[in-house]
This record gives structure tokens, C-alpha cells and sequence, in this order.
């Protein structure tokens, strides 16, 4: 056994989970006291992890941290075995501001609220015990523990078509986790010893050929989550029909699961194999970028169109993560971190707007910006994030994925350019089909069919607490990066030394095998045995 002297992970993945199964005795009949509690326990947690992170986490060491291992299943070989690094302990810093915001955001939930806090409660485990979780099977059990509240939350807080979007939802990634599992077993039983720790099998020399059907398997399950072109079909349908709470962790965290997923299991451990897939990445983030961009312009659809978005900017992390340079994997952390802040502040004013509105359609709306100048403010300043104003964060993310390819002495120089030059077009469609969707929902002359909720026309407080939690943050990172940076500069330093360092491995085998081929070539034709009479 070995464990901290206080065991803080493991006291931040389960907290909430415990905590969850005490809603149903709490005495509640309008679900006031459950809101309350469950806001409590969501915001204790992100104070313990806070702590936990800024006194007893040191940013200038790579290795995990906060390490935590026991036997759980040993018949099984599963292993609650946690630790967090720079790769993962922003992500669940900002896995645990998010989930809390949208506890918060869900003060106005009426049907089953117990049933609902429960559900939130228990994701909110779920996503530390993914960024955490250093044992395979836990990962796994993890990842698909977080599938079933999503489904759920989909499914009965949806919208008209809730049912089709969540099962679209489980269908697409709970099918795809069975590739987790699949290479998992495959890298574990593979040599003399049988283990699925993720340093144990890291260290762990496999053949190129179980590395790339590996690889392949991780890819197909985290490019569903990510979600990589052309398995990205599910998220416009679960955006569109989930609550704006659901929508926000949906955007906010879950999308990212998939990017952490691919650095941490297919760069890390699978090294020689990235080698390969690498340009093909390459070539699908840019597919992202401008065909998420693309198809964001022609939806008029409110949440359709910000789920298109989101599809064209976690095309950056593809990018970044395929350049083989320190600026491009710290580039594509950078926008991990960045667009989770500013999706789930999109979604949630979204939500806001239809609460009001109750209409997601486009050119249902016009000229709300006389009605809610508040709410306008804020989207208008949620926007300009997503399209890379320079002072915000997207902004210096998305420019060190750029620079991060540019500086990349892997491709050659016509492969970049096309490269550069394909993501640009992205780039210059996000501020039309931004500023499009602000100019048509808030500008133009008011829909006088358009009935307005009259509880209050323009955000409350609490609404901009919430959207002002993360355009700080935004903004904080925009104008001064090393508020983010510093917290995984060291670890993408290290993937990405570890990703180049394969490069000349890789070349060696290919020269050996075609010299092998020459020598077999040359005996058959040279040195052939004479024929006796």
C-alpha cells in the first residue's frame, strides 16, 4: 500500500460520490435544501482541490504527485492507484470550477431534483476520477461511470428530442470505450508481467505492431469524446437537446477527456506509434477547424451552432498535439483549458436566453439587446473569446498551436504551409458566424411573436456571478498566459522531448528493415547454391 499521509485525491473523487447517495434522505419536498446541498458539497470540493493543489503540489516537478495506491480488485488486478501531474491537475482544477458553476446554474431545476443533484454529484466524480486515475481498469471504470449520469441527464432534462440525442450520446462513446478496454488488455498481458499501471506499462517495450493497433483502438475511443471528424455527429444532437448545466460540463469538460486521453495514453505510452498517425492527426485537425466552421455558419440553431464551434476549435488541440514541438503540446493544453472556459460560458448564456426566449432558433429572436443589456454584454464578451480576441485566452492558445506547426522541423515546408493556410480559413470563418449569430439574435428589429419570460428580462445576479467566474479566468490568461502556463509548462515540455525522441527510432527500424530486404534480395540472386549433377 502506499498512500499519502492524507489522501486528497482519493477524498476529492469521492466526496461527491458519498455525498450523493445522501440526497435521498435529506428531507426535501420542493427541492430547495437539495439545490443548497448539493451547491455545498460541489463547492467544499473544489476548495479541498484548490488546496490540495497549491499546497502540496509542486508545478516545477513532471512526475505524478499526490500519489495514492491500494489493492481493489486484486483478483482482477485492479488497483485504486491515483496521482496527478501538470497534464492532468489543470484539468481537474478546471473540472471542478465548471461542474460547480453549473450545480449553481441549476437553481431553477423543478422536475426531480433529487434525482437530478444526484446525477451532477456523481459525474462530478467521475471526471476527477478520469484525470486521476493512474491503473487502466480504473480509468476505464471511471470513464464509463461518467457515460450513464450524461445519458440520463440527457434523456429526462432534455429538450423535445432528449431521448434520440441521449441515446445517439451512449451509443457513439459507450461503444467506443470498448476500444479502451480492448487495447488495455492488449498492452497488459503483452511480456512477462501482467499489469495495467499506466507507469509500469509506459516503461513497457512493445512491438510496433501491438503499438499501432493500440493506438488505433485509443484513437477511435477519445476521437469520439474529443470528437474527431467524421465521429463527431452525436454532439450537435446532445448539445441542442441538454440543459444548459448538462451542455456546460458537457462542452466545458467532457470534450476534453478526449484531447487528456490522446496525449496521456497515445503520446506517452504509444511514442513510436504517434510517429505514424501523427501527420493523419494533423490532417483531421485541420478538417475540424474548417469544417466545424463551416457548418457552424449554416446552423440556426443557437446551441447547434456553438456545438459546430466547439468542434472547429478542439481542431487546435489535433494540431497542436501532431507538431512534435514544446510550443505546439503546451499550444494544445492551452486550448484545452481555454475553450472549456469559454464553451461552458457560451452554453450557459445560451441557457439563459432560452429561459426567457424559449426558443433556440435564430431568426426567432431579434432585437433582444434593448430587452437584456446584461445578457448581451456578457455574450458579446463570451464571443469575442471564441473568436481569438487578442487579450483573451483563445487568443494565445490558438497562437501557439500556430507557432507550434510553424516551428515544427518534422513536415516539410509545403505540408505547413498548406497546413497554415487551411486552419487560417477557419480562423477567418469564427468571427463571421459569431458575429452573425450576436447581430441576429440581439440586433434587427424585435420578433413581436416572440413572448418573453417575465420573471426577468435580463440576467440576475447569480447568472452574472456565474459568467463572470469564467471570463476572469479568460481574461486573466489572455492578457498574462503564465497564469495557466506555468501549471503544465514543465510535463508538455517532457511528452513532447519523449514524442521527438521516438523520431530517430522510428528512422533506425525503417533503415534496418530496408537494408534487411536489400541483403535478402542480393543472397537470392547472388549467392545461390550450385547444382550438383
Amino acid at each position: 500500500m502506499v498512500i499519502t499521509e492524507i489522501p486528497w485525491l482519493t477524498a476529492i473523487i469521492l466526496v461527491p460520490l458519498v455525498s450523493a447517495f445522501a440526497i435521498p434522505l435529506i428531507p426535501d419536498k420542493e427541492g430547495k435544501t437539495v439545490r443548497w446541498y448539493a451547491l455545498g458539497v460541489g463547492l467544499f470540493n473544489f476548495a479541498l482541490t484548490i488546496y490540495a493543489v497549491f499546497n502540496e503540489y509542486n508545478f516545477n516537478n513532471s512526475s505524478f504527485q499526490l500519489e495514492e495506491t491500494y489493492a481493489w480488485v486484486p483478483q482482477l488486478g485492479l488497483n485504486w492507484s491515483v496521482g496527478i501531474d501538470g497534464l492532468s491537475m489543470p484539468l481537474i482544477v478546471l473540472s471542478g470550477l465548471i461542474t460547480t458553476l453549473a450545480l449553481l446554474a441549476s437553481w431553477r431545476v423543478e422536475k426531480k431534483p433529487r434525482l437530478f443533484y444526484f446525477l451532477m454529484l456523481v459525474l462530478y466524480s467521475a471526471q476527477m476520477g478520469v484525470f486521476a486515475a493512474q491503473d487502466l481498469l480504473l480509468f476505464f471504470f471511471m470513464w464509463e461511470l461518467e457515460l450513464v449520469p450524461v445519458y440520463i441527464l440527457i434523456s429526462i432534462w432534455g429538450g423535445n428530442k432528449r431521448l434520440y440525442a441521449a441515446t445517439k450520446f451512449i451509443l457513439y462513446t459507450a461503444l467506443a470505450s470498448i476500444f479502451i478496454l480492448v487495447a488495455a488488455l492488449g498492452m497488459a498481458f503483452y511480456g512477462d508481467t501482467v499489469t495495467f499501471d499506466m507507469a509500469q506499462l509506459g516503461m513497457k517495450e512493445f512491438p510496433l505492431a501491438l503499438e499501432l493497433l493500440a493506438y488505433a483502438g485509443f484513437l477511435i475511443a477519445f476521437g469520439v469524446k474529443l470528437p474527431i471528424f467524421p465521429l463527431h455527429t452525436w454532439l450537435p444532437d446532445a448539445h441542442s437537446e441538454a440543459s444548459a448545466p448538462v451542455s456546460m460540463i458537457l462542452a466545458g469538460v467532457l470534450l476534453k477527456m478526449g484531447g487528456y486521453g490522446l496525449i496521456r495514453f497515445n503520446i506517452e505510452m504509444l511514442p513510436d506509434a504517434h510517429i505514424k498517425f501523427a501527420p493523419l492527426l494533423l490532417i483531421l485537425g485541420v478538417v475540424n477547424v474548417v469544417y466545424g466552421a463551416f457548418t457552424a455558419f449554416g446552423q440556426t440553431n443557437l446551441k447547434r451552432r456553438l456545438a459546430s464551434s466547439s468542434i472547429s476549435h478542439m481542431g487546435f488541440v489535433l494540431i497542436g498535439i501532431s507538431s512534435f514541438t514544446e510550443l505546439g503540446m503546451n499550444g494544445a493544453v492551452l486550448q484545452m483549458v481555454s475553450h472549456g472556459l469559454i464553451a461552458a460560458a457560451l452554453f450557459f448564456l445560451c441557457g439563459s436566453t432560452y429561459e426567457r426566449t424559449h426558443t433556440l432558433m435564430m431568426d426567432e429572436m431579434g432585437g433582444l439587446a434593448k430587452k437584456m443589456p446584461k445578457t448581451f454584454a456578457l455574450f458579446t464578451a463570451a464571443s469575442m473569446a471564441s473568436l481569438a480576441l487578442p487579450g483573451m485566452s483563445g487568443f494565445v492558445a490558438e497562437l501557439t498551436v500556430f507557432l507550434g506547426v510553424a516551428n515544427s522541423d518534422v513536415y516539410s515546408s509545403t505540408f505547413k504551409t498548406v497546413v497554415i493556410f487551411l486552419t487560417a480559413v477557419g480562423l477567418i470563418l469564427t468571427p463571421i458566424y459569431l458575429l452573425s449569430m450576436l447581430r441576429v439574435v440581439f440586433y434587427g428589429e424585435k420578433n413581436e411573436g416572440l413572448k418573453l419570460d417575465g420573471f426577468s428580462l435580463d440576467a440576475k445576479p447569480r447568472e452574472v456571478f456565474i459568467t463572470a467566474c469564467l471570463l476572469l479566468p479568460i481574461i486573466g490568461i489572455g492578457l498574462y498566459p503564465k497564469l495557466a502556463t506555468t501549471t503544465y509548462d514543465v510535463k508538455t515540455v517532457e511528452v513532447a522531448s519523449k514524442a521527438r525522441a521516438a523520431l530517430p527510432t522510428i528512422a533506425q527500424q525503417q533503415e534496418m528493415s530496408r537494408q534487411n530486404n536489400i541483403d535478402e534480395e542480393l543472397a537470392s540472386t547472388v549467392f545461390v547454391a550450385p547444382e550438383i549433377d
